[in-house]
């Protein structure tokens, strides 16, 4: 099995998420696959089969399937450019169907996905507090203009706005209570947002629920994020900056189209790197392999 690397939402030439890619003629099993996943490592790895005039795909992360990952269609969109060349492909997902485009230029990766429709509400009383004492927050700290709201783009999350940046940068929770908090609530990561400006926000993503402590870029929260904005009546200029990362030392850039119609998908676009060993795009690419007996006896 035939397994690419690739940094997601990156920075140039470093930052970013990575994300495990395995495309094959057939997906694995469901047990395979979640193994695949956690011995990887990565907070999610994507895979991807062709069916019909497009692409079967799931997402794992180290300990559960997640309905849709942003950060890993990205890097599936760099690599289906990569191989097939330059263009759009459409992507069957457990629940919904949706696209990427993927582009391979002058060494340089990018891709954009339209992500699942958009949907936003208040956050439960309960819930909230059950979240501000998870992170040791109070309600004081919260930002009056980004109401805290449980915000879908494909995955449930639970939206914390603060008011300060050095909130953000000294976000602490246990992942062990983080974990229970979002099974409980069916959230796939809590965003923890501060707004720079009306179009540029920085974030930190925890990711209990998928093993994960922290996400360095997380493209569903982004397009939950910018479909939230477009419900609340933000003044975002129909286009959104997100820098994530930052804190635990891998920045990284996601940018969202947010179009006026309630509800409507969100696009959501980044540049991708190539990881070691095959982090020059222009060579001959050098996958990882794995033996089906690090899965299952032969």
């Amino acid at each position: 099995m035939n397994i690419l690397k690739i940094a997601a939402f990156s920075d140039g030439d470093s930052g970013g998420n990575p994300a495990g890619v395995v495309i094959q003629p057939s997906l694995p099993s469901d047990s395979e696959m979640q193994t695949i996943a956690a011995r990887l490592g990565f907070s999610e790895t994507v895979f991807a089969m062709p069916q019909d005039q497009g692409w079967r795909v799931r997402y794992f992360s180290p300990e559960a399937e997640v309905p849709f990952c942003g950060h890993a269609t990205i890097a599936l969109g760099a690599a289906l450019a990569m191989q097939y060349g330059n263009g759009d492909f459409p992507l069957q997902l457990n629940q919904a169907n949706i696209s990427v485009s993927g582009q391979y230029q002058a060494g340089q990766l990018s891709a954009a996905l339209q992500s699942p429709p958009t949907r936003s509400t208040a956050a439960p009383s309960a819930l909230l507090q059950e979240a501000l004492d998870l992170f040791g927050l109070s309600a004081d700290q919260l930002c009056p203009k980004l109401p805290p709201a449980l915000i879908h783009a494909g995955a449930d999350h639970l939206l914390l706005a603060v008011q300060e940046r050095s909130t953000l940068s000294s976000m602490r929770y246990s992942l062990e209570a983080g974990r229970d908090l979002m099974r409980r609530a069916g959230l796939t990561t809590i965003l923890l947002l501060w707004a720079e400006d009306q179009q540029r926000f920085h974030s930190r993503n925890a990711f209990a629920v998928g093993g994960v402590y922290e996400d360095p870029a997380t493209g569903a929260a982004t397009a939950a994020l910018a479909g939230y904005l477009r419900d609340i009546g933000w003044e975002h200029g129909g286009h959104i900056e997100v820098v994530q990362g930052e804190d635990m030392g891998q920045r990284s850039c996601l940018q969202a189209t947010i179009p006026t119609e309630i509800g409507s998908s969100i696009r959501v676009s980044g540049k991708a790197r190539l990881m070691a060993p095959h982090a020059n795009p222009s060579a001959p690419l050098q996958f990882t392999p794995f033996c089906c007996k690090d899965i299952a006896p032969c």
